[in-house]
């Protein structure tokens, strides 16, 4: 079986070497023929006249979860937008071998955009949200976070072996007893012929994005996927003034892991939409990896993180897209009201069924 090959863009292909600049009143990247931001819609003065603002930051750890921010001088304090802890403090970065972002994808959602998907989120059910919930004032902490994400390319080449099977009919004769007397009758029977086969199988896999933050678990981040990578700009860091950035806690090799297995899933998927033959069993593939490459990018997420009762509850916003995801509490006596209620309302229905039955 010939090998098959899928190319796909890589970050290279999806970030032409345009200089964009920060937009005056959001800090979203924007290109130098654009007349309004993307994200808040300011209008934009000429690329001549921009000119790149210092940025100073302060940085916080989190002493509960790990996160690491980096936060506008002159916040004094910080609350956690990943636990909701103020279990925070103050630390100076040293020099260490972290290397720094490469891509970045600018805020196109508003805060105040942000702020209308919780309440609509929230509002969902809500019959069935604590009632002292509405009341709590937990929109406030809504953050807007560019979050680290580790994106490899790489090329995956496999050696498969399965067995194949395919259809075949054959016409059986058998007796049947209709209206007391013996019948003979034919049908089609399917039948499956079955052979051994090996092959080879390669493609190159790009595009998939494995959080560096451990705030942020890789199931959770799958939630508000996916962005869209043509949008990328090479990173400045003039684009991160006015919002929070977390310095990334998952290492490159462990985030590689984390991306073969995904890879190596969909390698598999793509052997098996391959292999000839109607059907097939015990299906082996061994892959290797090779041509490895890696970028560091930040992506705009808003985080929401708060407690109710002893749990910790977060909602999040694709700040690209505005896609939402989340956790939120729901009342145990409420739902064990309407259980009961509907419990009444069946034993009613039974009730009435039987007295009628007996008239």
């Amino acid at each position: 079986m010939p090998d098959v090959t899928a190319n796909e863009p890589t970050l290279e292909d999806a970030a032409p070497a345009i200089h964009a600049t920060p937009c005056g009143s959001c800090g979203c990247p924007v290109e130098p023929a654009d007349k309004f931001c993307p994200a808040c819609g300011s209008e934009q003065a000429a690329a001549a006249e921009i000119v790149e603002p210092a940025v100073e930051q302060k940085h916080f750890r989190c002493k509960n979860c790990g996160a690491e921010v980096a936060v506008d001088p002159d916040q004094r304090s910080y609350v956690c937008a990943f636990c909701d802890s103020t279990y925070v403090m103050e630390f100076t970065p040293e020099q260490s071998d972290r290397q720094p972002p490469e891509f970045v994808i600018g805020f196109a959602v508003t805060a105040e955009k942000a702020q209308e998907a919780f309440r609509r989120w929230i509002a969902e059910n809500s019959w069935f949200r604590p009632g002292d919930l509405r009341s709590a004032k937990i929109e406030e902490k809504l953050r807007g976070v560019y979050l680290p994400f580790w994106s490899f390319s790489m090329l995956a080449r496999s050696d498969w072996s399965a067995n194949i099977g395919e259809y075949w009919w054959k016409t059986e004769t058998y007796t049947t007893t209709q209206n007391g007397k013996t019948v003979t009758k034919t049908r089609r029977v399917r039948k499956t012929e079955w052979w051994d086969l090996d092959g080879k199988h390669h493609r190159y896999y790009s595009g998939y994005l494995v959080s560096g933050s451990r705030g942020l678990a890789q199931q959770e981040a799958e939630r508000i996927k996916p962005f869209h990578l043509p949008a990328l700009r090479r990173y400045e860091p003039y684009f991160l003034a006015g919002w929070l950035s977390e310095e990334y806690s998952i290492q490159r090799e462990e985030a590689l892991k984390t991306c073969q297995q995904e890879f190596y899933r969909r390698e598999q998927q793509n052997v098996a939409d391959h292999l000839p033959g109607d059907t097939y069993g015990n299906l082996r593939v061994s892959t290797r990896f090779s041509d490895v490459n890696s970028d560091l990018v930040l992506l705009p997420v808003y985080l929401l993180s708060y407690r109710y009762g002893d749990k910790l509850f977060r909602f999040m916003v694709n700040g690209q897209t505005g896609k939402t995801a989340g956790r939120k509490p729901v009342s145990k006596w409420r739902i064990a009201a309407a259980v009961g209620a509907g419990l009444l309302a069946v034993g009613l229905v039974v009730l009435l069924v039987v007295l009628l039955a007996n008239m």
